[in-house]
């Protein structure tokens, strides 16, 4: 998955170019306006000057006003969603080498993140992504996702909440990596990964997934490189659309969540 701050960068860069489109066609106009006035009155220069500027200076309040109405509100105007989190510590324990696949794989399992902002639960596919859910049983188990906050979430382009990292930072991880799994799932159809599907956020390389994973709460366009491994139940969607109602903290698309976002409890459990 693109870095937040590779995402920002690249917002910053469209909204730059549909700017500079924007002036350049107002120049034109303004240009056009200019002829028209000279071929008639004869000698305006001033007056042609004077209109020119004005169309310009014209367009370039108008680029701000629409960047400040089309921006996500800042933390300050919007109202939290979620309640306060429990009482705890993250924990900082770290794994060498992944654990052992001791899961079932032919077994269901249901992983449950009860949330700040209500619960999210999610049916994982063991059998298609065996070392991921194992993965996650273990950390699970291990009190590993308990009072971490969801730190990323993306409104533009994509449209993910991330989590599982206990520093909170988006670089964190169990010490440990897992390989890449059902890349070729059905579900990911025209390089989209279909709202609902939970999958594993990764460095960029191959194989390079630990703990961090996002939630899809819309259709979004990405390569299939992210271990798909559950889908949110409709409750669950639920509560992942009013998160991400609520916006991100830097009004370009792809920032902390506005709302508390905390896992309180996460809990992997066999059916």
């Amino acid at each position: 998955m693109v870095t937040q701050e590779q995402r920002r960068r690249q917002l910053a860069r469209e909204k730059f170019l549909r700017q500079q489109q924007r002036r350049t066609e107002a120049r034109q106009k303004a240009k056009v306006r200019n002829s028209v006035i000279a071929s008639v009155l004869g000698v305006v220069l001033v007056g042609s000057l004077a209109l020119y500027t004005t169309g310009v200076m014209k367009d370039d309040k108008d680029d701000k006003a629409n960047a400040s109405a089309t921006a996500d509100p800042t933390p300050s105007a919007v109202k939290d969603p979620c309640e306060k989190p429990a009482e705890g510590k993250v924990k900082t324990q770290t794994w060498k080498k992944e654990p052992a696949v001791t899961i079932d794989k032919s077994a269901k399992y249901t992983m449950k993140l009860a949330t700040t902002c209500g619960d999210i639960d999610v049916a994982l596919n063991a059998a298609a992504a065996p070392h991921t859910v194992n993965s996650f049983h273990h950390l699970a188990g291990k009190g590993y996702f308990d009072h971490t906050k969801c730190h990323r979430l993306t409104t533009n382009g994509i449209y993910v909440l991330q989590c599982g990292d206990p520093t909170g930072s988006g670089s964190g991880g169990p010490g440990y990596t897992i390989p890449d799994e059902n890349l070729k799932d059905k579900s990911l159809k025209g390089g989209v990964y279909p709202a609902g599907t939970v999958a594993m956020a990764n460095t960029g390389q191959p194989h390079s997934g630990g703990s961090q994973f996002f939630l899809v709460y819309q259709d979004s366009q990405l390569p299939p490189s992210y271990t798909p491994f559950g889908t949110v139940s409709e409750s669950g969607m639920t509560v992942l659309k009013k998160i991400a109602a609520a916006g991100e903290n830097t009004g370009a698309g792809d920032g902390a969540p506005n709302a508390t976002v905390v896992i309180d409890k996460a809990t992997v459990t066999k059916s």
